[in-house]
This record gives structure tokens, sequence and C-alpha cells, in this order.
């Protein structure tokens, strides 16, 4: 099994790609609003609230959603990745987002009681 970590810089699109991991069969995923240093950073040089116009600190604070879920395996890695790029864009373009995957050693909660292989 894997865990699967989507970092979306597009908060406005969230639903959009909830709904394509859902149609490429990802039946699960935890999302949490989140920021990263960058954001915080540049909340940091901002001007004075007082001569910003409105709006522009809530673009500039607006977060991210971090979404997470664990998958099957490689494959439904990929299919994630897929549908996440059919949403938003190549992530190799800036402002789309991080995606990121690694294997879990133990799983005990979804899916079948049994044992995970490797977990006796």
């Amino acid at each position: 099994m894997y865990m699967i970590m989507l970092v979306l810089d597009q908060p406005d699109r969230l639903d959009d790609v909830l709904t394509a991991w859902e149609e490429a069969g990802i039946t699960g995923a935890t999302y949490i609003e989140s920021s990263g240093l960058f954001r915080r950073t540049k909340r940091r040089t901002l001007v004075p609230a007082r001569y910003v116009m409105p709006g522009l600190t809530e673009a500039i604070e607006r977060g991210n959603y971090t979404v997470f879920s664990i998958v099957r395996d490689e494959e439904q890695v990929q299919t994630a990745l897929q549908a996440t790029e059919s949403v938003i864009g190549e992530l190799s373009h800036p402002h789309t987002g991080v995606f990121t995957a690694w294997p879990l050693a133990v799983v005990k909660g979804i899916g079948s009681s049994k044992p995970q292989e490797g977990q006796g």
C-alpha cells in the first residue's frame, strides 16, 4: 500500500481533483487546509494593511489544501497522478502543486481486516 500526498496550490480546484480521483477509483481521501514557508515569508514582507487594496492580503494568505490518500499499489498512485494533472495541469508548472507517494510498512483500519502482506 502507498500513501499519496498532494499539496494543491489551487484551492478552488479541490472538488474537481477529488471528483477526478473518485472517478479514477480512489475511494477515500482526507484533506486539510495548509500553508507553507513561501506564503509565510511573503506575508511578512507585505506593506501595512491600511495601504493594501481589499482582497490582496486574503489572496496572499490563502493557503493550499493538502490531500492524503492510501492506495493499493503503484498503479493507483500513477492513476491518481494522471487524474490530478488532468484537472490542474502539469505539476512541473508553477502554482499547480506537489504530488508525492511512498510505500507504507503497516496499514490497519481500511479495507479488509486481514493483515497486509508481511504483517503476520
